[in-house]
């Protein structure tokens, strides 16, 4: 009976894992190095598991010290800054249309961002490449979703 008594209270005991921690209060657009993360157990839903995952990328808000790092708070260093002027790029089929665009936010590599077309007036979104130019209509949807 004793024995039974040991492996449920094994079984009832919860099994943590690692879970990324601000080491610092990092402020939201700063870039995250590896000092200013640590790894902590415990097991939070949403959080990062993974240092190497969080080093090298950017703060989208407030991290506070101790606490977990979750995904959507952290993204891509901003290649794009808002108000910047930025290429757009049209491509379907056979058809190229470039243009220049007024970024609406700052966004980085792979990220959508919305910009108004400086000859139309129009506000049109897109995907933003390693080179600062930001594709936009169904070709880019495909190359960056899939």
């Amino acid at each position: 009976m004793l024995r039974l008594a040991i492996f449920l209270g094994l079984l009832a005991a919860p099994a943590f894992g690692d879970t990324v921690i601000a080491a610092r209060t990092i402020r939201a657009q700063e870039l995250i190095g590896p000092l200013d993360v640590k790894l902590a157990e415990s097991d939070v839903d949403g959080a990062y598991a993974d240092l190497e995952a969080v080093i090298g990328t950017e703060a989208r808000v407030a991290l506070y010290a101790g606490r977990p790092v979750r995904s959507g708070e952290v993204g891509p260093p901003a290649l794009i800054e808002r108000n910047q002027l930025v290429g757009l790029i049209y491509q379907a089929g056979g058809l190229t249309i470039v243009a220049e665009g007024r970024a609406l936010g700052r966004a980085g590599v792979g990220e959508y961002l919305k910009v108004m077309n400086l000859e139309s007036r129009q506000t049109i979104s897109g995907y933003v490449r390693d080179d600062g130019v930001v594709l936009v209509g169904t070709s880019a949807t495909t190359l960056f979703t899939n």
